[in-house]
C-alpha cells in the first residue's frame, strides 16, 4: 500500500467525541500515523507479518495503520472504554480484525517478550509526570523487535537516557522530527491549534 493511500484511509477514522484531559487524549493525525507505520514497515520490516501492539491506542489509528500494512495480528490496549468503542467501530469500517483490551498499561500482566513490535503515541506526561516513561518501560519489556513512539522533542535527552540506562534498550534512535498539530480540544487551550515538535523514535529492546 502506498503512503498516500494509507494516509487517506486513516483520515476517514472517527476520533474522540469527548476527549478526557486527565488521560491526555489527543488524536494521532493521519499524517503522522501513516508516516510512522510506513517507515516502520518500509525501512525496517517491523509490521508486515508481525504481531503488533498499539499502546494507549485511543481511537485505534496506529493499530489500523499496522493492520492495513499487513500485520499478522494487532492488539490495541487502552484504559478508556469509550475510546475502545470508537476504535472497534473504526476497525469494523475498514474490515480489519483487531483485538482490543481495556487495561491500565502499568497493570498489563504480560510476561516476557510477547509481541514483535509496539507502536504508540503515549501521553506526553504534561498532566501526569512520567506517564510517557511508564509506557516506554512496559513497551521495551514486551517487544522482541522494536518500539516506535512519539515524544516531545524537548525531552529528547531524557528519553534517550531513560531508554538506554533504565529500560534496557539496546538502541534508541530519533528517526525524524515531526510537527504534532494539537487542536483546541480543552478549555485551557487558548489557541485554535498549536504545533508541538515531536520526535519519532525507534527503540530496539535487548534480547
Amino acid at each position: 500500500m502506498k503512503l498516500k493511500q494509507l494516509e487517506s484511509l486513516l483520515g476517514d477514522l472517527e476520533q474522540f467525541s469527548n476527549p478526557k484531559v486527565e488521560l491526555e487524549q489527543y488524536p494521532t493525525g493521519p499524517h503522522i500515523a501513516s508516516r510512522m507505520l510506513y517507515t516502520a514497515e518500509s525501512s525496517y520490516g517491523d509490521v508486515s507479518g508481525k504481531v503488533v501492539a498499539d499502546f494507549g491506542c485511543g481511537c485505534g489509528t496506529l493499530g489500523a495503520a499496522a493492520a492495513l500494512l499487513g500485520a499478522e495480528h494487532v492488539i490495541g490496549i487502552d484504559v478508556d472504554p469509550e475510546s475502545l468503542e470508537i476504535a472497534s467501530l473504526n476497525a469494523e469500517d475498514l474490515e480489519l480484525d483487531i483485538d482490543y483490551i481495556q487495561c491500565d498499561l502499568r497493570n498489563l500482566g504480560w510476561r516476557g517478550q510477547v509481541v514483535d513490535t509496539v507502536v504508540m503515541n503515549p501521553p506526553f506526561g504534561t498532566r501526569k509526570k512520567g506517564a510517557d516513561m511508564d509506557f516506554l518501560c512496559v513497551a521495551l519489556k514486551v517487544a522482541t523487535q522494536a518500539v516506535y513512539s512519539l515524544h516531545k522533542t524537548s525531552t529528547r535527552d531524557h528519553v534517550r537516557r531513560a531508554a538506554l540506562r533504565d529500560f534496557n534498550a539496546s538502541s534508541a534512535e530519533v528517526l525524524c522530527e515531526l510537527r504534532y498539530d494539537v487542536p483546541q480540544l480543552y478549555k485551557f487551550h487558548k489557541k485554535r491549534e498549536v504545533d508541538i515538535a515531536v520526535d519519532l523514535w525507534r527503540f530496539v529492546p535487548k534480547k
